[in-house]
């Protein structure tokens, strides 16, 4: 296969909520760009790109995939991505490569809470986004409320190019308002379009439309504003020409109709990704971070510049190792160039290069600027590295993935499994850096963070089915913390006669309490050498060991001052093992007497959810005993700060998404630790009984 060039290139992402149709509109693309003879189905497993098996027994895609095809002399590369929100980190590494978005909205169930997440990746990375109406064949749909509820979540700027003359089943003629032509598609399956005349029935709505359509460009752009007011409309040229320039700038949103299972619109969606969708140059040069001077550079996608490439994905597969997906910024790559990772500095040698076409890995001689492919067993480059020509310093600022806030701790099902897990999840995180994994020492527990349930369970069944170890999921243990409300003084005496020397040790300890995060402080206030100075530091070390270890319930005791102030000794029996265990018992008597209490940690924690849902997340707050902070507002979300006790984030993660249909976001930072209230003090003592 021939290099395509810059200029004939289309990077188009397809996103959008789950079942929105993604992966069938992927089908019927490859199929009407003859890269596949017929389409394969979702309840049959045999599509293009959902092709793994965990994908292939959800009938949902959980990884990003590439297709491409040519297309009227262009080279389509057409990335699917995944709709469940817990894979969002896919969605957004992809977008970080695309040119041009294509969000897919189901015309029977509208906005739903996914358009809303990509919609805001593509401002966030502003990108040329376009919209495709899906399943208008489908029963209960609505072509005009589906347009009023994007303008009312998007803005006005998204203008519809098509309608359908009929929806609901066997829904196949779309009326195009830019071309002006009525398009008809053959419901044979092999989506071919004829095209003509709009009939009367549709005319004035259609004229209503291009008017919209032609008013919209025109304000995009002033030299088409002043063509507009000479001759009161544009042509098809000027149109197109506007069209792609207001997508670049993301003052158009194009709307599109497909119905892909019956190849309704595929190929006018084709015509319209060729002649309107920005092609690499047209999009402007793509910026990158110069770590010599950390100085902004643009870099234009010319394919004799220097070298510069970007791993937006890496994934491993059986067989073969680790597969890096990347897009070439600048110059070109071929088989065995010499690039460096430019985070790193290590040389890496590029060994053959592929398009990919799901997972099929087809083989080319070289892939110039703009171009999107493949390249397997790189040595050392992940994910957001950029490798470039030596001497060139250039890296791609990297995707920044969402923050995974669902915390669970996993433990092997077999014991000495440890290794087996780091090193998997070490691989697993290569492949999708959406998710954290870190370790807790002071309950040697290794908590996994993720973007939710799904995410947490397709981890753990890829590092049974990829690494060969079973893993359970456990509460994550929580690091109470014990100290004393007020001031009390005990004595410690340890004595010990069995046959010949005996043990002797006896020192009075008086406690009391400092300020919060204050840690803890020994001293001596002991005159007159009743206890010697020599055996100070065991008394201290034995205070030490009983603070380490708690009283109440076993947890690390804070916030608390130790004053050793008097006590005797045995000129013969007493030695530091006696004094150490003297102070301990003296230490714990005290601390029984001091009324003691428990420090729970607290979290801050903040909510962005829509305004309906408000009253019940403030609610739940409360009943998870947490206290509401402030109120504030930001774009379309409200936002809600509290303070919660760190036991009652556990199941917060569920609640929330199932209080907002998974419309909120939230995060949480350790705030501080705070006196837990006595029902919960008496309930964590009864569990930790066995300390």
């Amino acid at each position: 296969m021939q290099a395509f060039q810059p200029e004939q290139l289309r990077n188009i992402v397809i996103t959008g909520h789950t079942g929105s149709g993604k992966t069938m509109l992927c089908e019927s693309l490859a199929l009407v760009m003859g890269v596949i003879n017929r389409p394969g189905s979702i309840d049959d497993g045999n599509t293009l790109s959902d092709y793994a098996a965990d994908e292939i027994q959800r009938k949902h895609s959980l990884n990003t995939s590439l297709l491409h095809g040519s297309w009227r002399d262009c080279k389509i590369n057409a990335i699917d991505t995944p709709g469940l929100l817990d894979f969002h980190g896919d969605v957004k590494s992809a977008m970080r490569v695309a040119d041009t978005v294509l969000i897919t909205v189901n015309a029977s169930t509208g906005v739903e809470v996914g358009t809303d997440s990509v919609w805001e990746y593509t401002r966030e990375y502003y990108k040329p986004t376009m919209f495709v109406l899906t399943k208008l064949d489908a029963d209960r749909t609505s072509f005009n409320n589906t347009i009023e509820e994007l303008r009312n979540h998007f803005g006005p700027l998204i203008t519809p190019i098509q309608f359908p003359a009929e929806e609901g089943l066997g829904h196949h003629i779309l009326i195009d308002v830019l071309m002006m032509k009525q398009l008809e598609f053959n419901t044979d399956n092999s989506g071919s379009m004829t095209v003509s005349d709009i009939p009367d029935l549709y005319l004035k709505r259609a004229e209503d439309l291009h008017q919209q359509l032609v008013e919209t460009v025109a304000e995009t752009d002033e030299e088409l504003m002043n063509r507009f007011f000479e001759v009161g409309t544009l042509t098809e040229e000027e149109l197109r020409t506007g069209i792609k320039s207001a997508l670049v700038t993301r003052t158009l949103f194009p709307v599109f109709c497909a119905s892909p299972l019956h190849l309704v619109g595929t190929e006018r969606l084709l015509n319209g990704i060729v002649n309107l969708c920005p092609s690499p140059i047209e999009r402007g040069p793509e910026h990158s971070l110069c770590t010599a001077d950390e100085t902004e550079k643009l870099l234009d996608p010319i394919p004799d510049g220097p070298t510069v490439a970007f791993i937006f994905k890496t994934m491993s597969e059986p067989r073969v190792g680790e597969i890096s997906y990347l897009r070439v910024y600048s110059g070109h790559i071929e088989t065995g160039h010499e690039l460096i990772d430019v985070q790193t500095g290590q040389a890496e040698k590029i060994g053959q290069v592929y398009t990919m076409l799901g997972q099929k890995k087809i083989p080319v001689e070289k892939l110039l600027a703009g171009d999107i492919g493949m390249v397997v067993k790189l040595k050392d480059a992940h994910t957001n590295d950029t490798l470039a020509d030596k001497g060139t310093n250039c890296r791609i600022s990297p995707i920044k993935f969402p923050e995974p806030v669902f915390a669970s701790a996993i433990i092997p099902a077999a014991q000495g499994d440890e290794e087996k897990i780091s090193a998997g999840l070490h691989h697993l995180h290569e492949e999708d850096p959406s998710f954290a994994v870190s370790h807790d020492v002071e309950f040697n527990q290794t908590i996994i963070k993720t973007l939710g349930e799904t995410h947490l369970e397709i981890i753990i069944s890829r590092l049974q089915n990829k690494f060969n170890v079973q893993v359970e999921t456990a509460p994550i243990k929580i690091p109470y913390r014990e100290t004393i409300r007020m001031s009390a003084s005990a004595q410690g005496k340890y004595k010990k006669q069995s046959g010949g020397r005996g043990q002797y040790g006896d020192v009075w300890v008086r406690l009391e309490p400092a300020e919060r995060d204050s840690g803890f402080e020994f001293s001596s206030a002991v005159v007159g050498g009743v206890v010697p100075t020599r055996y100070l530091p065991a008394v201290e070390k034995g205070i030490r060991e009983s603070i380490s270890s708690g009283v109440l319930a076993g947890f690390p005791i804070i916030d608390i001052k130790a004053i050793a102030y008097d006590g005797s000794y045995h000129p013969v029996d007493s030695s530091e093992f006696a004094f150490k265990i003297a102070a301990s018992m003296a230490f714990k008597s005290a601390f029984e007497k001091a009324k003691p209490l428990l420090l729970e940690p607290l979290y801050n924690l903040t909510v962005h959810a829509p305004e309906q849902y408000t009253g019940e997340i403030v609610g739940e707050i409360s009943s998870r005993r947490g206290k509401i902070i402030g109120m504030d507002t930001d774009a379309r979300f409200q936002v809600v700060k509290a303070l919660v006790p760190q036991a009652s984030l556990a199941s917060f993660h569920q609640s929330l998404t199932r209080l907002t249909q998974s419309r909120a976001k939230y995060a949480y930072s350790f705030s501080h630790y705070e006196e837990a209230p006595q029902d919960i003090m008496q309930q964590v003592i009864d569990e930790n009984k066995h300390h």
